[in-house]
């Protein structure tokens, strides 16, 4: 047997083998994946991804933001999900610290290195962006229309008398994107001021809930005005016939929903195979499905977009909104959820009564003014705003340290919750007190 022909039979056996290895590591099996996304979002996109890859299944686990890093952070020793795919950057960045995501960068083409001020992905290829999103206020247009209510346009404008009990959120800490809103409103105004706006509005409220869903469907079904949503949910329940509406306040920022690789998958090819059909463009077009309603990260998408649709690439408006910090976002993530829960959620009714009386005296003053009335009111006004805790103080050790989760510092984190919870209590009955002896003055 000549060497040419040996040299073939070789070549030839490697061919045949060939197939075989690249079949080791072409995506197949099921690819387990933790997401904060509802099945009306998951449904199309999973149903579509299967299709394009035979012999793949995702398995999807809905858990919203919180419980989906604690739950990762819980099983890392016997790990058994690929893929963590919800909107919170600093939901990344925490599970990043703690080594529970590996790298992965896509090698999906036209993805530009920002989407609106911020960065498309993790420059370290830790997690990557698949669509964005923008965090506003949706209303029941026939809600609106029936109660003689007007547009806002503004956070501000949500805490007018005029929407008192009219308004639903849910708590950011259970809900991400809940979280990044209340995150943006302290970026983009400042943390005194960021607060005021957030109690103000906060004691017109007619519930926190604890699911970010609810919000949308109370508004889609009438039982409530107005909701503080990020945009999709208002986006897809317009696709979806129901008669609302959303606005972008100037005070808002355009964040990447992302997506990576959890530390030791034990499918990290199907895991990587899913976040590439993501950012295809097949993929990406499926971001304007009725359901769905995102953001794509791909410009060259958007000619495919319904009309109307929001351009982050185009319209200057989205380019020009806050520029999100997620590290400090990150540094005081549990501070500012437990500081909302102990001002806001747990002393709603409290919060709510101050708020009323502090509107009974506006309403009074409108029509005929006192000074001495006036002035009360500004420090009813103040008693509300007021926070026990400093933006220093919220990134410092002595304070952030005390949210680890670890149990040694699980004490100090209920003394200062019950501190900020008995802080609001005060402030909020002494607010009452200086408004009604206002309203005596007024009338």
């Amino acid at each position: 047997m000549t060497c040419r022909l040996i040299s073939g039979l070789v070549a030839s056996l490697a061919v045949l083998a060939m197939p075989l290895s690249a079949l080791a590591q072409a995506p197949s099996g099921k690819v387990s994946v933790v997401t904060s996304y509802a099945k009306e979002v998951t449904e199309p996109i999973k149903k579509a991804f299967e299709a394009a890859n035979p012999g793949v299944t995702l398995d999807i686990q809905n858990r919203n933001t919180h419980a989906g890093v604690k739950y990762l952070e819980e099983t890392k020793g016997n790990n058994q999900v690929d893929i963590f795919w919800v909107s919170a950057p600093d939901a990344f960045e925490s599970l990043k610290a703690k080594s529970l995501l590996q790298v992965y960068k896509p090698k999906a083409a036209g993805i530009p290195d920002k989407i609106g001020q911020f960065p498309t992905n993790d420059p370290q290829g830790f997690y990557s962006g698949f669509a964005a999103s923008g965090y506003g206020i949706m209303w029941n247009e026939r809600y609106v229309k029936a109660n003689k209510l007007p547009e806002p346009k503004e956070w501000q404008d949500l805490a007018a008398p005029v929407y008192f009990d009219h308004v639903s959120m849910a708590t950011p800490s259970r809900s991400g994107t809940t979280h990044l809103t209340i995150e943006t409103i302290l970026q983009g105004e400042g943390w005194d001021r960021g607060w005021a706006t957030i109690k103000a509005m906060s004691g017109n409220f007619r519930d926190v809930t604890e699911r970010s869903f609810g919000v949308p469907e109370a508004v889609n079904s009438g039982q409530v005005g107005y909701g503080i949503v990020i945009d999709f949910f208002a986006f897809s329940a317009q696709a979806s016939g129901f008669p609302v509406k959303f606005v972008y306040p100037s005070v808002t920022a355009i964040v990447p929903a992302n997506i990576g690789v959890v530390a030791n998958a034990p499918n990290k090819a199907g895991a990587e195979a899913f976040i590439e059909y993501l950012l295809s463009p097949e993929g990406q077009v499926l971001m304007f499905d009725p359901k769905i309603r995102r953001l794509p990260v791909n410009p060259a998408v958007y000619s495919k977009a319904p009309a109307g649709y929001p351009n982050p690439f185009t319209d200057p408006r989205l380019n020009s909104m806050v520029k999100f910090d997620v590290k400090k976002s990150e540094t005081r993530n549990d501070v500012v959820d437990a500081l909302f829960d102990q001002m806001v959620t747990f002393q709603l009714a409290a919060l709510k009564d101050a708020t009323k009386s502090i509107h009974a005296v506006e309403t009074a003053l409108a029509k005929k003014d006192n000074a001495a009335a006036r002035a009360m009111l500004g420090e009813a006004r103040a008693l509300v705003a007021a926070m026990p805790v400093t933006e220093t103080q919220s990134a410092a050790g002595e304070i952030a340290g005390a949210f680890t989760g670890s149990k040694q510092k699980g004490a100090r984190q209920a003394e200062l919750e019950q501190q900020w919870a008995a802080f609001a209590k005060d402030r909020y009955a002494q607010a009452k007190a200086k408004a009604d002896e206002a309203l005596k003055l007024a009338k």
